[in-house]
């Protein structure tokens, strides 16, 4: 028994180091392929994946944060700030990482100026970046930083400011958010006022603080700064000017233009209902419509001046010819026109007389003497049907028909301003001819130091024949002795025209305007007045317009202190009157 005992206890220690081998070479293989896993897991996530890895990593903790550029200012023909970018601030978030507790959420809507619901719906996003606020003040930029709130963090930015508000609103025109131009000369002239934006790559925290910057992706490019042709003191007073006419005749709108005659350039444009550029829900209203060179209108008596100097250039009418005058009205073709007086006297009206006292029937007399063609081409010539090339976006080019389909009573009233139509500042191109012997000069809203490209229009010797007429216009006898500056010599014309409803002309709805020059010794300035739709009974060009074009002309050229070349009624012969606009448009400056 014994020795059973024995032979099985030899046996069971025979086979026990059998078993641990096996063990230990079991865990030694799972071991093996653990680590190859793990090298090949390495491997792959180190190798394959690194690229995705990277990426997904690198979208966590970094951001491209935007640093914004300087737009460019707009500046006046004497260097005073019309458009600048002040320092604002704009707050954005990182949804995913934003952690909001009750008293903070609260207090960033406050400080947003905003509800918490609208807090909420704006943070609600799955986009990784979200704007809370934009060109908000920076001290409320600084409040908003001192919350400390996780993943709302605050960037310096720029807003636009315009010193002169309303005065230059349609004119400068507005940018939106990011600074780039929507209306006006700030959208026109976009490419050259706009900087480049820059960005740098920054590590951010859990918060969304930033950690370290990682590096510049690039550096922001500055706006360049533009002149232009526009003078501030003569924006402010036309402005002014323009704003006592509408509302004293209680009129829809108006608008008015300052040309330097021999330059081109517009040193004032301005309409009324205006708008603050600051305001940009100004925009979405149409409170930006600049009506001076978008809106079209009939312009009346203002067109005769061309009819006649046509004629004389073209050799079918002596500037002291006289015109048979059938009376106060003459048919044609079934159609009436009418005169508002009967002029000329033993059946006949002089040249000038017509023009003097404006009168249709001897303007249609007139007209019928030129041929469709000659006349249609001087008015092209002269501008009519072609946009005057302002650069302001919205430029309507205005309406002169094909002289191929005129009929004579269509060409009859076309020559009195029927039939037609322009935009102010295509007029007041048009009258420059007066200004430089003939000459059409292109027209600018940029400071071009005086060199302007010219187009011969007329002769020197039909203008020379023309303006004395255009001077006695302004007279006592003619239709706008309102129009007269005290120690200034004064030509223009008036014009009164219905307004279409339709397909038939509204009683009772008129524009009423009036285009000059002066000094007629040596003409200056050209400026075009258009009152819309005056009432309480008074709505002719003489008596709304020409009021108009008299302050803002004889203001101009005392402030730019164009010598005199008439009388003044307290001094006679004196060239040195004193005057208190100077002190007053300083003001603006």
């Amino acid at each position: 028994m014994k020795m059973w005992k024995a032979k099985q206890r030899t046996h069971a220690n025979k086979g026990t180091p059998q078993f641990a081998v096996w063990r230990v070479r079991a865990v030694a293989y799972g071991l093996l392929i653990g680590f190859v896993t793990l090298a090949g897991r390495g491997v792959y996530l180190q190798v394959v994946q690194h690229d995705d890895l990277t990426k997904r990593g690198d979208a966590r903790t970094t951001r491209d944060l935007v640093l914004p550029a300087h737009r460019g200012r707009l500046l006046d023909r004497e260097g005073a700030v019309l458009a600048s970018s002040v320092p604002a601030s704009g707050v954005f978030a990182f949804p995913d990482q934003v952690e909001l507790t009750t008293p903070q959420r609260d207090s960033l809507a406050k400080a947003l100026n905003i509800r918490t619901k609208d807090l909420d719906r704006k943070l609600d996003t799955e986009r990784d970046l979200v704007y809370l606020a934009r060109g908000i003040a920076p001290e409320q930029g600084q409040i908003i930083s001192a919350l400390k709130i996780p993943g709302v963090a605050v960037q310096k930015e720029f807003k636009r400011e315009y010193p002169a508000q309303e005065v230059m609103g349609q004119v400068l025109g507005i940018t939106n958010v990011d600074d780039i131009g929507q209306e006006g000369l700030e959208l026109a002239q976009n490419e050259w006022l706009s900087g480049k934006a820059g960005a740098r790559r920054v590590t951010i925290d859990r918060r969304g603080g930033v950690v370290e910057e990682i590096r510049s992706v690039r550096a922001p490019q500055q706006g360049r700064d533009l002149q232009l042709a526009l003078d501030s003191r003569v924006q402010h007073l036309a402005f002014r000017e323009l704003k006592r006419g509408v509302d004293a005749h209680r009129a829809k709108g108006g608008a008015a233009v300052v040309l330097d005659a021999k330059s081109g350039e517009i040193i004032a444009l301005v309409n009324y209902p205006t708008s603050n550029p600051s305001d940009r829900s100004a925009a979405a209203t149409g409170g930006l419509r600049n009506r001076a060179v978008a809106d079209l209108f009939e312009p009346g008596s203002t067109m005769k001046p061309f009819t006649i100097s046509t004629a004389i250039e073209t050799g079918v009418l002596k500037s002291d010819a006289f015109i048979p005058m059938p009376g106060s009205t003459y048919t044609l073709n079934g159609a009436t026109i009418r005169d508002t007086h009967t002029i000329g006297a033993n059946g006949v009206a002089s040249v000038t007389e017509i023009l003097q006292k404006s009168s249709n029937v001897g303007t249609a007399r007139i007209a019928e003497r030129l041929p469709n063609e000659v006349m249609w081409r001087q008015l092209q010539r002269a501008g009519f049907g072609r946009a005057p090339q302002t650069g302001v976006p919205g430029e309507a080019h205005g309406r002169l028909r094909a002289p191929q389909s005129w009929r004579p009573i269509e060409k009859a009233t076309m020559s009195y301003g029927y039939g037609l139509s322009v935009n102010l500042v295509q007029l007041a191109r048009a009258y420059t001819v007066f200004a430089n012997q003939g000459a059409l000069v292109d027209v600018t809203l940029l400071k071009n130091g005086g060199d302007a490209r010219k187009t011969q229009v007329y002769s020197s010797g039909t203008i020379d024949a023309v303006l004395p007429m255009l001077e006695k216009a302004t007279a006592k006898e003619g239709t706008a002795p309102l129009s007269q500056i005290p120690g200034y010599r004064v030509a223009g014309k008036t014009g009164t025209a219905k307004k279409l409803a339709g397909a038939t002309y509204a009683e009772g709805r008129y524009v009423a305007s009036f285009v000059g020059l002066a000094p007629v010794s040596n003409p200056r300035y050209v400026v075009a007045v258009m009152i819309d739709e005056p009432s309480g009974g008074i709505f002719y060009g003489g008596q709304v317009a020409a009021p108009v074009f008299s302050s803002v002309m004889g203001q101009t050229l005392r402030l730019m202190e164009a010598p005199y070349d008439a009388p003044l009624p307290s001094q006679p012969n004196s060239p040195n009157a004193s005057d208190t606009l100077v002190a007053v448009v300083r003001e603006h400056r």
